[in-house]
């Protein structure tokens, strides 16, 4: 489509700019940067997953990165519970790719790989497993609550995210664990566990930061281990 005048959205360069920074007009010569990898360099996509699986990144840098990622998205927000919203939702991108990479080492290093179809078994897989994948160390606990058989928690004493979170006191409230609850309510899906997981601040004397992961799962979830008994 053809406008009358420039789209507002469109930024606009004169002909005499153009003409300033044209390469055969100026003496300024323009280089391209080259997506070749140097000598010392190899590309990134060649690069052999299963080797890098004790690989770790920086906590310095990580903390820095979420923390601009909480400042961005908080500035996007209405409240709390929408900041938390938006907090799961980039959990759970996170999580279906954590999820695709441990099944793909592990039926790369089996000859034999097997599926859990147990609840508890993929629980421990999310407590152990992910947990290391994601922060390094497993989660402190898991427990199951007594008077509602369909709610799990995972409990983390030092969740490494919340470290370097400053909350102000008028949200005190918020919990930035909601980016771990998106990460396991993605991995339990991907598996075939659907469940509404959140996250809560459950502060101790000795653990200011404690948090628990709470999952709720799906009737559909419960009924088929009433099966598999």
């Amino acid at each position: 489509m053809a406008y009358a005048q420039p789209h507002p959205r469109l930024s606009v360069v004169s002909q005499s700019s153009v003409d300033h920074l044209s390469p055969t007009t100026s003496s300024t010569r323009f280089s391209l940067p080259s997506n070749k990898p140097g000598p010392n360099r190899p590309n990134i996509y060649d690069r052999n997953l299963n080797k890098t699986r004790g690989t770790e990144v920086s906590a310095a840098a990580f903390a820095f990165l979420f923390s601009e990622v909480v400042q961005y998205t908080q500035k996007r927000v209405s409240g709390i519970n929408d900041l938390e919203r938006q907090l799961n939702t980039l959990g759970y991108r996170i999580g279906t790719r954590v999820l695709e990479l441990m099944l793909w080492r592990a039926e790369g290093s089996s000859k034999a790989p097997k599926r859990d179809i147990k609840l508890i078994s993929v629980l421990m897989m999310v407590h152990t497993q992910v947990w290391k994948a994601v922060f390094g160390k497993p989660a402190d606990a898991i427990e199951r609550s007594v008077e509602n058989p369909d709610e799990y928690m995972i409990i983390d004493n030092d969740p490494p995210i919340e470290r370097h979170i400053s909350v102000p006191r008028d949200m005190s409230q918020l919990s930035c664990s909601s980016f771990t609850a998106g990460i396991v309510e993605a991995v339990l899906d991907g598996l075939a566990f659907p469940a509404r997981v959140t996250a809560h601040n459950t502060p101790t004397a000795q653990f200011p930061n404690r948090t628990t992961i709470l999952i709720k799962l799906e009737k559909s979830v419960l009924d088929r281990e009433e099966l598999l008994k």
